[in-house]
């Protein structure tokens, strides 16, 4: 009770000269915040209005993928989660003036339901052992991905040994993040999605829009998409992004950790994933051998 205001500044008794110097002080505060547009509102909408700005992917002639091209890395989901996109997780924290406005290291990274080549969702396939931009990529070949420039900053997807004190906030399974420069924690390599398959496709073209694993070169750890830990954040519910290998029973990783690395329709601005489903004679023969 001792903190219940019992008059108003119009009575004009107790204090009420400071108090409505306090409410002057208050709005000129806001106005002068509202102004340089800090106010909370204003910089969520700064930031959806320059991270999610359309961003065109690349389109590969050939079906291969390049060294700078511009990517899309899709889990096409799985028993407890929808399709989702590796997103750059940042929030009004994240943002920086200097030098110019854009987003600062570290930042997190989540898997957003939000299929749409965007500042937020845009790679960059990045050459770390010299080989010249434009080159076709290897599997189990290194490189690194980078966010696109200006607002994103160029930064590196990295991760780490996982350790008690970095860890993922959910899982607490070995992180994932962007930072903002280049080294043996952001090299990444890509292998082919069946162990069977993957000796004899060691050193060949890594195709475009076709699933395959991400592999952490340090830790050795595939990049998963977590359906079951659920991160809130700026764009909404999205699933939690780390480094960590599911293996079934026959020792093959799960969906967890099957990736589509998608570029765009030369025909126009669509993805070729879904702009170019499956032929319907795929889709016999699947349904055939697999009659349940």
């Amino acid at each position: 009770m001792a903190h219940v205001k019992t008059y108003r500044t119009n009575v004009r008794i107790g204090n009420w000269n400071e108090d409505l110097c306090l409410e002057e002080d208050a709005k000129q505060e806001y106005m002068e915040k509202k102004k340089r547009g800090e106010l909370t509102a204003q910089r969520v909408d700064f930031l959806k209005e320059n991270i999610l700005r359309p961003v065109k992917l690349s389109v590969t002639k050939d079906g291969e993928l390049h060294f700078g091209d511009v990517v899309m890395l899709v889990n096409m989901g799985g028993e407890n989660r929808e399709c989702s996109a590796l997103s750059i997780n940042a929030d009004i924290n994240s943002l920086t003036k200097v030098p110019s406005p854009g987003i600062q290291a570290p930042c997190g990274i989540s898997a957003g339901r939000g299929i749409q080549p965007c500042t937020r969702t845009a790679f960059i396939i990045t050459s770390v052992d010299g080989s010249p931009e434009g080159s076709t990529l290897l599997f189990e070949q290194s490189f690194a991905l980078k966010t696109t420039s200006d607002f994103a900053r160029g930064l590196y997807l990295a991760s780490e040994l996982q350790s008690f004190h970095k860890c993922a906030k959910k899982s607490r399974l070995q992180e994932v993040n962007l930072v903002d420069s280049g080294s043996f924690l952001s090299w990444w390599k890509v292998v082919h999605f069946d162990p069977q398959e993957r000796l004899e496709n060691e050193g060949l073209p890594v195709p475009a829009n076709k699933k395959v694993l991400i592999i952490h070169c340090k830790t050795n750890q595939g990049l998963a998409v977590l359906g079951d830990q659920i991160l809130w954040t700026t764009y909404g519910k999205e699933y939690e992004v780390t480094a960590h290998t599911f293996l079934d029973s026959h020792k093959a990783e799960q969906d967890h950790n099957h990736w589509i690395l998608c570029t765009s329709d030369p025909a126009g601005d669509a993805l070729v994933l879904f702009n170019h489903p499956e032929p319907a004679s795929n889709i016999k023969e699947v349904t055939q051998a697999n009659p349940d």
